[in-house]
């Protein structure tokens, strides 16, 4: 029986120095996972809409804008988007890509004014994302706005819903 404790203190030694050596490695997956969690888990903010049917979802000073759902469900299947360039300038009220559909076309504008940081560039071969997710996986730019106070003129869910029944009426 003198012998098991020799065997034991060994197993505690090698136990004792991989421990921390594994924890270190699982540390920042640990970490990554509970991000994901916490964002995940945190309520996102409620995108605003423009009169013109685009959103803008906004993330301090970057807007995620694309075409709300009402207005890809009026546009039918959505064919061939125009993308706009990184870097280019984006304008309220004026027109910064187009969407076509087996039924129409359509100039898409902006809902707030800024410089495109990035273009979601998946669209270029599966324009119809727009149909089955157009407020989430169907967005179309991100936006650097230059005037965080043009969101505050966009519409929350509540009035852009209402707009919506009044102009289909």
């Amino acid at each position: 029986s003198g012998r098991v404790f020799p065997f034991v203190e060994m197993l505690r030694t090698a136990f004792s120095r991989a421990v921390p050596a594994v924890r270190r490695l699982a540390a920042p997956r640990a970490v990554a996972a509970q991000a994901r969690f916490i964002s995940m888990s945190m309520p996102r903010f409620a995108p605003k809409y423009a009169k013109s049917h685009e959103y803008a979802d906004i993330s301090g000073d970057i807007a995620t804008v694309g075409i709300s759902d009402h207005a890809q469900s009026a546009l039918g299947d959505i064919v061939f988007i125009e993308l706009p360039e990184v870097g280019a300038k984006m304008e309220v009220g004026e027109s910064f890509s187009a969407v076509e559909s087996v039924k129409a076309a359509s100039d898409v504008y902006g809902p707030v004014a800024g410089e495109i940081v990035e273009v979601n560039d998946k669209l270029g071969d599966e324009p119809d994302i727009i149909n089955k997710e157009a407020e989430t996986s169907g967005w179309i730019v991100k936006v650097k706005m230059s005037n965080p106070a043009d969101a505050d003129k966009l519409m929350d869910a509540g009035a852009y819903a209402k707009h919506v029944e009044e102009s289909d009426h």
